[in-house]
């Protein structure tokens, strides 16, 4: 995992490739999106998401309503996001990226 280390108010976290250090010197933070590859479209809701993980093999758990799950039938592999689509980090997009290689792909906007 790359990135900067950023030490404030006595807290240190991991700040992805550096973003944290350009918004403290007064830079830009570059935002990410999750992009799926055959349309080029950019996932802007979970309902877009759900379709094209549907198409996939991917089915959705109900359970926790706390919690959006998706998991793929004859795998070990579950996707857990955040119930509420705003809260959706690059940390997500990524874990989707990787148990779906060649469909998405993470961008800077």
């Amino acid at each position: 995992m790359s990135g900067v280390w950023v030490f404030k108010n006595g807290v240190v976290r991991l700040a992805e490739n550096g973003a944290a250090s350009e918004a403290g010197a007064g830079g830009v933070r570059k935002r990410k999106a999750l992009v799926h590859t055959p349309s080029r479209q950019v996932v802007r809701s979970y309902t877009k998401l759900e379709g094209e993980l549907w198409a996939l093999g991917w089915e959705r758990y109900y359970e926790d309503p706390a919690l959006y799950q998706l998991h793929k039938r004859g795998s070990l592999d579950l996707i857990s996001l955040p119930a509420d689509f705003s809260r959706f980090s690059s940390v997500h997009m990524y874990d989707i990226v990787i148990k779906n290689r060649d469909s998405f792909r993470v961008v800077d906007i």
